[in-house]
């Protein structure tokens, strides 16, 4: 079982810049290899994909919305997930989630939250304008 715990959101203004991390508890989460992705669910919508990220690191996607705004990050030695919000906008106020995935192909990364099976509480940003 994998817990994981994000951290960093807070009300921040438009144009600013948040760093998230989700941090991973289990004692077997680098004895197995697991693809990460963050997603956001904003009040009266539902839940989407914002970023993904291979164990690797070698490979990234992003929703469309956050291309070129937001960077996701990995350091398995600290068992951390980043991801790195830059430029925000009001649009990305909602509540972010990280979640992993375990599979052996350490260069895979899934993009719909049906492929995840560890989830974590989420952290709130909050972007005013």
């Amino acid at each position: 079982q994998v817990q994981l715990v994000e951290s960093g959101g807070r009300l921040v203004q438009a144009g600013d810049s948040l760093k998230l991390s989700c941090a991973a508890s289990e004692r077997t989460y680098n004895t197995f290899t697991y693809a990460m992705g963050w997603f956001r669910r904003a009040p009266g919508k539902e839940r989407e994909f914002v970023a993904a990220i291979s164990w690797s690191s070698a490979n990234k996607y992003y929703a469309d919305s956050v291309q070129g705004r937001f960077t996701i990050s990995r350091d398995n030695a600290k068992n951390t997930v980043y991801l790195q919000m830059n430029s925000l906008q009001p649009e990305d106020t909602a509540l972010y989630y990280c979640a992993a995935r375990q599979d052996y192909d350490v260069n895979y990364i899934y993009t719909s939250h049906h492929d995840y099976d560890y989830w974590g509480q989420g952290t709130q940003v909050t972007v005013s304008s």
